[in-house]
């Protein structure tokens, strides 16, 4: 039995113990979307439905979508580096460890739009009350100027009704603030849940509270949408990096084909392109981590 044979028969065993991995990781994930599907549906149907911002189950089509999209580029991938069908659909099972990284996206981007409603809403509730309205009739006139800013069902808004119902039903204000903070997952919010708690203990002034609390989130939003404008152009020039080394192969394959044929067909073309792949890959996440700044 020669290498190549032996090569093929490592690869094939490694693809049979991925596919079963991934196998059973997808029945382990349907059963779980579903409990999930059952409790979101009930919750859907409440008046007073929650949101966990640290926590989101994709829906199945949205999961199905997720994983074809994945299997597509990583079958596209192993057409570029290995001119061969076969190891192609072999990577293609590795696209059911992408909802998860999909789901953490979601995640990410959702917490940071709720950040800068926050901002916006703050800066409504500390005019409102330094007009001199109460906190309840404040956060009424906070909700409508975010009415002319955003959708109804936006997050914020969303939120602030809730809290709204909770001090209509005689509940208290840090008490519903500090439950919306426990969802939300955000120091932001978190930090003015305890302001509004020490000030009610002490029996501080709230309307200043509420003014320093607005005046450092602000700025510290601001410094990260600069930090954010700086990097975007590192992060275009990261995924025009990223894109390069496919390019490169590609173009190389139709301009040179006769130069790229032993890396397509020689077992130690296969291992150099294997390598090169893993390479390719870890490159890429370390580019996210560095471009990756919270502030």
């Amino acid at each position: 039995m020669d290498i190549f044979n032996i090569t093929l028969i490592v690869i094939a065993a490694s693809a049979i113990i991925i596919i079963a991995a991934a196998y059973i990781k997808l029945n382990l994930d349907i059963n779980f979307i579903k409990k999930k599907i059952i409790i979101e549906s009930k919750l859907q149907n409440t008046v007073n439905a929650l949101i966990d911002y640290d926590l989101y189950i994709m829906k199945p089509i949205e999961y199905g979508i997720a994983v074809l999209i994945a299997a597509a580029a990583l079958f596209l991938i192993g057409i570029i580096f290995y001119r061969s069908i076969v190891l192609a659909l072999l990577l293609t099972p590795l696209s059911f460890f992408y909802p998860k990284i999909r789901t953490k996206q979601i995640i990410e981007k959702r917490k940071r739009e709720l950040k800068l409603q926050f901002k916006d809403a703050l800066q409504s509730l500390s005019s409102s009350l330094h007009a001199g309205k109460s906190f309840e009739l404040a956060m009424k006139s906070a909700i409508s100027d975010l009415l002319i800013q955003y959708e109804a069902d936006t997050y914020i808004i969303r939120e602030f009704e809730i809290i709204l119902r909770k001090l209509e039903s005689n509940d208290t204000i840090e008490r519903a603030f500090k439950e919306f903070a426990g969802r939300a997952g955000l120091e932001e919010i978190q930090s003015f849940a305890e302001i509004l708690e020490i000030c009610k203990r002490s029996g501080g002034n709230l309307i200043t509270a509420i003014k320093s609390s607005t005046d450092i989130i602000a700025d510290k939003i601001e410094v990260l949408n600069d930090i954010s404008s700086i990097l975007a152009e590192k992060k275009l020039e990261q995924n025009i990096l990223s894109i390069m080394p496919l390019a490169l192969i590609l173009m190389l394959s139709v301009s040179a084909e006769d130069f790229m044929q032993p890396v397509f067909t020689e077992v130690i073309g296969r291992i150099v392109m294997s390598f090169s792949m893993i390479l390719f890959v870890v490159a890429y996440f370390i580019a996210e981590k560095i471009t990756n700044i919270e502030v």
